[in-house]
């Protein structure tokens, strides 16, 4: 069965359910990033505090598996897991998400995040499939798995 023939994508914005899942996400991930100023920062020139070495690091390493690892290996992050999302490739959302895919996606997730989320919302709101930068580049799409209407659909045949 030859999916760009008989099937098409049906995709909706879901923007509740996908800022609450981002906002669990980086949540989760902000928490870890003070946890670690709190506990091995130290003050720095510009009146802050900095984390150095492998404390630092770890910062870098929690981001990495909870967004690109875990949505790698299962489709979804904690939070869109949460909120029912599956991330899946545009081509086929029958296929597994690629790491290629996922490293794509969140690689732009400050540009998608600017300002308080507003180019992310206005992209998912003016794509076609509901994409925000992130899925453009990575050609992915974001699919709500209680909504029976989102993921593939056969073409109706018109004689």
């Amino acid at each position: 069965m030859d999916f760009e023939h008989d099937y098409q994508l049906k995709t909706k914005p879901s923007l509740g359910k996908r800022c609450v899942a981002g906002l669990i996400d980086y949540g989760l991930i902000m928490s870890y990033f003070f946890l670690m100023i709190y506990s091995f920062g130290e003050p720095n020139d510009e009146g802050g505090y900095s984390v150095n070495g492998w404390p630092g690091f770890s910062i870098t390493v929690v981001w990495f598996i909870l967004t690109i690892g875990l949505e790698q290996m299962t489709g979804s992050t904690l939070g869109n897991k949460s909120q029912g999302l599956k991330v899946a490739p545009k081509t086929d959302p029958r296929k597994s998400l690629t790491f290629g895919q996922s490293l794509k996606r969140h690689l732009l997730d400050m540009i998608d995040l600017w300002p308080f989320g507003l180019l992310g919302i206005l992209t998912i709101k003016n794509t076609e499939y509901n994409q925000r930068l992130g899925d453009l580049w990575a050609k992915t799409v974001v699919l709500d798995k209680a909504d029976s209407e989102q993921g593939l659909k056969q073409k109706e045949i018109k004689n």
